[in-house]
């Protein structure tokens, strides 16, 4: 019974959700309506919306994950969102708002031409399509592990929905559903402490005087070790993982564009912003509060249960009555619903303006607004058979496809500011650096860690993972200077 009562909150909240796109599928008349809303949006809801781009279904499992595990050092990145900030507000959001049409890699082409267009589109859509179907597995393997429904037809149910609410109702019904899922998510964060912080014995005072005593609150070594992942190396991750997705990240751009004015823009941005990083530190404390929890209960922990990433999902589905683990649910699916929506409408936002209208100039809107919805369904459907490839596998699969993804992406964010920064810059110093930077994020994503799927010995890549994205784009952009210091090309 008390299975169906949660099945039920999760259909009840699905529903609202396709009902949006069939409420919204009365304005896709254009590519400007699919795509942009028109630039109507409230800047309120546009920063909701970036909440629920910046917050995946990944981060109901990883945050609590790590927390449980180690310490609240996964947060550190997080407040470079906000210290980025009034770089993004005076230059970036008027920048593109200004100079592109609806898809950020048209500055890469009048800038470096039409190859670094091509290039910048398919790092992005590489990028982005890896994580999605990586996305919906995780989603439907938790809730799978929490109720024991069979994670094929919750994968399929999922994607369905996400597919067919935008196909028809385009880039509003995604941010008003991105609206929707923020509400939910905090309730279910709200929900989830208070069971947490009020079912020990001694309540919340003995939960935090646990943790504390045994620095769960901490953020992590200061040492200049960048061979761990200490406070430098979360800093210099943060920065230019934010940075990239701030200036060369269409998903983003594409909300700087929704907002009505620039002032619009800037005030959805900070919103965004300002309520991520505190949803990030509730996920911490929620990890910190289940590790509190199970030393003060002494409640013993199945033998299944081999990783910090499951514990948060087990407390879940023993603690919670009926109802209430739906209205969890409900959050970790919506949450892996909206982020997968909003890439599927950004993704063929750029394949239709970077690579189907440029090969088909004189294709009318209707057109090109027929296109995109058919490239909304063929990338869903993609992503589905990704997911089951991930469940027939396991996951074995992720390592090897992560290390293709990481190093056909990197090196965006350098690439923009080689673009923006410098007037020298030539087409030519551009590739320079593309390719210096692919090779070393070849190098280093193949040689790193423990376990590197290349071990070159003393040659392997000495620095933590998280360096390596900044590494990269430092490269593309150093190696791109001084290539245009030495070219004479104009």
């Amino acid at each position: 019974m008390t299975r169906w009562v949660d099945l039920l909150v999760v259909a009840l909240y699905l529903t609202g959700i396709a009902a949006l796109g069939v409420w919204f599928s009365r304005r896709q008349k254009s590519t400007e309506d699919f795509f942009v809303a028109k630039r109507s949006v409230p800047s309120w809801a546009m920063g909701m919306s970036m909440l629920a781009t910046l917050v995946s279904s990944v981060t109901f499992v990883a945050y609590p994950g790590s927390s449980y595990a180690k310490d609240w050092s996964l947060l550190v990145p997080g407040f470079l969102l906000i210290a980025l900030l009034p770089f993004v507000a005076k230059v970036i959001i008027p920048f593109y708002r200004e100079e592109v049409g609806m898809s950020a890699y048209e500055y890469f082409q009048r800038r470096f031409g039409r190859p670094a267009r091509v290039y910048a589109a398919v790092a992005f859509t590489l990028a982005h399509f890896s994580k999605m179907g990586f996305v919906l597995y995780l989603m439907a393997l938790t809730i799978a592990s929490m109720t024991g429904w069979p994670i094929v037809p919750v994968i399929w149910t999922v994607a369905m929905v996400m597919v067919g609410y935008t196909v028809i109702g385009g880039i509003e019904a995604v941010v008003w559903s991105d609206v929707i899922q923020g509400f939910v998510m905090w309730a279910g964060i709200a929900v989830a402490l208070g069971y947490l912080l009020l079912l020990p014995a001694g309540g919340p005072s003995e939960v935090f005087r646990v943790a504390a005593e045994n620095g769960k609150f901490s953020l992590g070594s200061t040492d200049f070790d960048f061979s761990k992942p200490t406070i430098p190396v979360a800093i210099l991750y943060g920065l230019f993982w934010y940075g990239q997705r701030y200036v060369a990240d269409q998903t983003m751009v594409q909300r700087y564009l929704l907002a009505k004015s620039d002032k619009g823009a800037m005030k959805g941005v900070a919103m965004g912003a300002f309520l991520c990083v505190p949803v990030w530190a509730f996920f911490m404390l929620i990890g910190t509060c289940v590790w509190s929890f199970f030393r003060i209960t002494g409640e013993k922990i199945p033998a299944t249960i081999t990783k910090a990433d499951q514990m948060f999902p087990y407390f879940l589905s023993v603690h919670l009555p009926p109802g209430m683990l739906g209205l969890l649910l409900a959050a970790l699916t919506g949450a892996a619903l909206t982020m997968l929506a909003s890439d599927l409408n950004t993704l063929a936002m750029v394949l239709v303006e970077d690579f189907y209208r440029p090969v088909r100039p004189h294709v009318s809107d209707a057109g090109r607004l027929r296109a995109a919805k058919v490239i909304v369904v063929v990338v869903g459907v993609l992503n589905i058979m990704t997911a089951l490839l991930l469940v027939a596998t396991k996951g074995s699969a992720l390592s090897l496809w992560f290390a293709v993804s990481a190093i056909a992406s990197g090196g965006l964010a350098g690439l923009f500011f080689l673009a923006f920064l410098t007037r020298r810059a030539t087409r030519g110093s551009a590739w320079t650096g593309i390719a210096c930077s692919s090779l070393f994020t070849v190098w280093a994503v193949l040689t790193k860690g423990a376990k590197p799927l290349v071990d070159l010995g003393g040659l392997n890549y000495p620095w933590d993972d998280l360096t390596i994205g900044a590494m990269g784009n430092i490269i593309l952009f150093t190696t791109g200077l001084v290539a245009s210091l030495l070219h004479r090309e104009r």
